[in-house]
């Protein structure tokens, strides 16, 4: 699609210019807590079990001294949000994998409610944890989604990713899943298309069993997303990758599920609808706590150190752990607000230029007359609603947007000595 493929190459340039970020001394402060804000608190944990070869994301592989060393920093982080008036209105957890910590993550649970109260709370996990202890302590603790990252249920896919070994086959993960139902008010499951060598019949399967079992509620399926070190790690052990089938493969999932599901983002799709997807989406504002993980407050975007070791150490000497921030220009963040709201399948243009004092759309007008010049959008002057058509054009949007993102992981992963400045150790674990 011509119109993809223009919109690929403008969100690369988008994505280019957001992550232009610059250094944070350890004496950054973030925009003060606003009293009538509730903010999204994201927790990253980066310890994993195995490394999948597809993941752009910040990980490390688990081993219990790091990640003994690694929680209570992350711990004093979360109070100082706390401390500094911040409150919450959900926490998600992401990873790495959350939940290959039991206790270290209940007792993160635990911190946030003593904290903040009990709020609803989002984790990410792999099929080798569902296990019935784990489970219902998750549910004390107000856990209202389960998020499984499944991937495929192709075996022979899985075992090209080193999954299989790991997670179990197809046929195992499947009767975990049904002995989820109902334990959770959400059950999503993450999968992947346009995997290497992933045939149609592959996908065919996949969708079938989503569809065949009930106790999946909510499934995402995210078209593959690839940095230069991940296809590398790719072509070694999967295969090579074309993007060329993209559009096909998503067509085809978006045209079975719309009949059993709702969707809820252009790659999301629920059974009940209206449950949470990507917290950006859901969240206009949100608090990163983790090393490598992001945070957007007051338009200030920013980045906590992805070196683990560096990150503990700037908390304890009591200083920031952001290393990497960008205040966003107002058109920037108006562009931000275009993308996550309109992939969400619904702009509200009124409110958006009710919340930029009525520059909304006086600035934006180019985007907002190209999206309907392309058949992207329908509707009247203050709100629009994603076409069929629009749907892969977000879906390729967002793509980027989340591609850049995990370029500027990537770099930042390769630059962790530069973060050590004069005056400031490096040890052994700087590159974790």
């Amino acid at each position: 699609m011509l119109r993809a493929s223009l919109t690929c190459l403008a969100m690369r340039a988008a994505s280019a210019r957001t992550m232009r970020l610059q250094h944070a001394g350890p004496d950054f402060r973030l925009p003060p807590a606003d009293p009538a804000q509730r903010y999204l608190l994201y927790v990253h944990v980066p310890f994993c079990p195995t490394l999948c070869p597809f993941c752009s994301f910040h990980r490390v592989e688990l081993q219990p001294a790091k990640a003994l060393r690694y929680f209570p920093a992350l711990h004093r982080q979360i109070e100082a949000y706390a401390r500094d008036g911040y409150r919450i209105s959900g926490v998600y957890v992401g990873g790495g994998t959350p939940t290959a910590v039991p206790q270290a993550l209940i007792d993160t649970l635990q911190l946030v409610r003593d904290r903040f109260g009990a709020v609803p709370v989002s984790i990410e996990t792999n099929p080798s944890d569902l296990r019935p202890d784990m489970l219902e302590k998750l549910r004390g603790y107000g856990v209202t989604r389960l998020s499984v990252g499944v991937q495929s249920f192709d075996d022979a896919l899985l075992e090209r990713m080193g999954r299989r070994e790991r997670y179990g086959d197809a046929a195992s993960i499947r009767e975990r899943l049904r002995e989820l139902r109902g334990l959770f008010p959400t059950l999503n499951v993450d999968m992947i298309f346009n995997l290497p060598d992933q045939s149609r019949q592959s996908l065919q399967h996949d969708l079938d069993v989503v569809r065949e079992e009930a106790a999946i509620d909510q499934v995402s399926f995210y078209p593959l997303m690839s940095t230069r070190s991940t296809r590398r790690a790719m072509n070694l052990r999967m295969g090579g990758w074309s993007g060329n089938r993209e559009a096909r493969y998503y067509e085809t999932i978006r045209g079975q599920l719309r009949q059993t599901h709702e969707m809820s983002s252009a790659w999301c799709f629920s059974r009940r609808g209206g449950t949470i997807d990507e917290y950006i989406v859901n969240d206009e504002e949100y608090l990163g706590a983790g090393s490598g993980a992001f945070g957007y407050i007051a338009g200030t975007f920013y980045s906590n150190s992805f070196s683990l070791p560096r990150y503990s150490a700037r908390i304890a000497a009591g200083a920031s752990p952001v290393t990497m921030y960008r205040r966003m220009a107002e058109v920037d963040r108006m562009r931000y607000d275009l993308l996550v709201k309109l992939f969400s399948g619904t702009l509200d243009v009124a409110a958006l230029d009710l919340k930029y004092g009525g520059r909304f759309r006086r600035r934006l007008w180019p985007e907002l007359a190209w999206f309907r010049m392309i058949g992207a959008v329908r509707g009247d002057r203050d709100r629009l609603q994603l076409t069929d058509s629009g749907a892969y054009v977000l879906v390729t949007m967002m793509r980027e947007f989340l591609s850049g993102v995990n370029r500027f992981r990537e770099q930042l992963r390769r630059n962790i000595r530069q973060e050590f400045t004069g005056g400031e150790s490096m040890d052994a674990e700087a590159t974790d």
